[in-house]
């Protein structure tokens, strides 16, 4: 009696409310059976009553086999395109090979053309080589023969020269006749126009004055100036004089006269 005592005074103190939970939750559960019910009823079909009744017969009779639903058929595959050989149709065969010869017999012309332009080219080419040298020697042959005719030509006037020729024997040039006076000639003048020289002036020294004289073929004096004075004027007057006085020069060895002479004069020579 003490234990019992002692056990309940440890106890836990009782839920307040437990009846009401325990009222609550049993009534929850009736409501979701009752919800069950209402819905297995709703979807459930009706059942239809099957009646069977045996039939006897006077003779006995196998039973026909159980009707039994045929396989599915396999899906149905499409038929393939039947290929039908298309045989070549001559017209078009014959078109193509018109063609075909069309076009060789053109390539062909084509090629016949540049095979005539490149000889015509060729030749043209050739001809025009051929025409330049042939203005090429007929070039050189006329240079030969103006060079031969120009030979020719001063063969012929050196011989002339030669043939006419008035130097000495010891004579090395070549001219017709000497482009100078000899080497005497202009003593011949001096001696020529000396004797007529007026002069008795007394002078220191041998002053010397320089002249020049032009004359005719024949020799005749034309004119005739001073171009060196020698400083005694009166000594260069004496000599103008003289000049003009002798009037006619002497010829050369070469039978000449030169139209222009310088010559030069000194008192004391």
């Amino acid at each position: 009696m003490h234990a019992a005592t002692d056990r309940l005074e440890f106890a836990p103190p009782p839920t307040p409310g437990l009846l009401r939970a325990l009222g609550l939750a049993v009534l929850a559960h009736a409501f979701l059976l009752a919800a069950l019910t209402w819905g297995v009823h709703w979807k459930r079909e009706a059942v239809s009553v099957t009646v069977e009744a045996e039939l006897w017969s006077a003779l006995p009779q196998p039973a026909a086999p159980k009707l039994e639903q045929p396989p599915p058929a396999p899906p149905a595959v499409p038929p393939l395109p039947q290929v039908v050989p298309q045989v070549p149709d001559a017209n078009i065969a014959l078109e193509r090979e018109k063609k075909r010869i069309k076009q060789e017999k053109l390539e062909a012309e084509q090629q016949q053309k540049e095979k005539l332009a490149l000889e015509k080219k060729l030749a043209e080419e050739k001809k025009k080589k051929e025409l330049q040298a042939s203005v090429k020697e007929k070039l050189k042959a006329q240079e030969e023969l103006k060079l031969a005719e120009k030979r020719h030509q001063e063969n012929k006037q050196r011989m002339i020269d030669m043939a006419e020729a008035t130097g000495a024997p010891d004579s090395t040039g070549t001219a017709r006749q000497s482009s100078g006076p000899s080497a005497g000639y202009a003593g011949r003048i001096r001696a020529r126009i000396k004797p007529n020289i007026v002069f008795t002036d007394d002078i220191s020294g041998n002053p010397m004055a320089e002249l020049e004289v032009r004359t005719a073929p024949d020799g005749t004096i034309i004119s005739r100036k001073l171009t060196q004075p020698s400083g005694v004027k009166s000594w260069d007057d004496a000599v103008l004089k003289a000049i003009d006085k002798t009037e006619k020069l002497p010829r050369d060895v070469d039978g000449r006269v030169p139209p222009a002479l310088i010559i030069s004069f000194r008192p004391r020579d």
